[in-house]
């Protein structure tokens, strides 16, 4: 009897132990982040003739399509990345090279007066997608995903780190930042609507 009351004991110490692997703001607010910014993309290109996807501002701008374009091809490249770093083994030692808080990382994607240049298989002209309507449908099939995921997930986000250029995030950070990256880009397709040359 004294050895199952011990048992029992050490379960219901045990069930104390065990944390969410996110907090249920952070949870909340990396669903907000996603779903907002897939709407602030669909948003700017709803009711848009060919002539207004289409137009560029200038020789080495993109048009609103080629920023669908990427948008869409950035959101499964950066999906599979972060399911590939979920799969592999946690790196708690890693915690200490990230730098930036949650909010400065958001800011830091989103802030276009800091102009970088993509890799080669991001630019539009290599993305295999015909047009804005099959870049969006893969861009919604992706985003999708990842709102189902964050929904679900018991996954430890916090200890699974990846490096870029910029620096280290962990996991949760990289749902963020595949969020606030279309976010920046729906700035640049507002944009190209405001140029004085864009079609009406």
């Amino acid at each position: 009897m004294k050895k199952l009351i011990f048992m029992a004991s050490a379960i219901l110490m045990l069930s104390f132990l065990v944390v969410d692997p996110i907090s249920k703001k952070e949870r909340k607010d990396a669903l907000k982040l996603l779903k907002d910014t897939e709407q602030g993309v669909k948003d700017q290109v709803k009711g848009l003739t060919e002539a207004q996807l289409k137009f560029k501002p200038g020789p080495d701008r993109w048009s609103i399509e080629e920023c669908v374009k990427h948008i869409a091809k950035s959101e499964e490249m950066l999906w599979q990345m972060m399911d590939s770093v979920m799969k592999g083994a946690a790196t708690p030692d890693k915690r200490s090279e990230i730098k930036l808080t949650d909010e400065q990382l958001i800011q830091r994607i989103e802030d276009r007066s800091t102009k970088v240049k993509t890799m080669e298989k991001l630019k539009p002209e290599n993305i295999p997608l015909k047009n804005t309507e099959e870049a969006l449908a893969s861009f919604t099939k992706d985003r999708e995903k990842l709102i189902e995921y964050v929904k679900s997930t018991e996954s430890d986000l916090r200890n699974h780190t990846v490096a870029f250029p910029f620096g280290t995030i962990d996991s949760y950070q990289m749902i963020l930042f595949i969020a606030a990256h279309s976010n920046r880009h729906t700035q640049q397709i507002m944009e190209v609507k405001a140029d004085p040359n864009y079609p009406k």
